[in-house]
């Protein structure tokens, strides 16, 4: 486990002890939880756009128009 310094102003450090307060934990330990969180968030994201880029692409055009809006099918 690394140790950082972080810089941030006063009105979010105050948030920051009050949140980790409420939580009955560390403000180091709240950081790093929402920091941890926002990778596995990111990285979920980037893995799942990754996997919806390289899909074989099913669909295609027939090259016929579109259907009108409103008109009997």
């Amino acid at each position: 486990m690394k140790n950082v310094t972080v810089s941030m102003e006063d009105s979010v450090a105050e948030w920051a002890r009050l949140e980790a307060a409420r939580r009955n934990t560390s403000v180091s330990r709240l950081v790093g939880e929402m920091l941890a969180e926002k990778m596995r968030h990111d990285d979920a994201y980037e893995r799942a756009m990754q996997d919806w880029l390289h899909r074989e692409r099913s669909w295609a055009s027939d090259g016929r128009d579109y259907p009108r809006r409103g008109a009997a099918q």
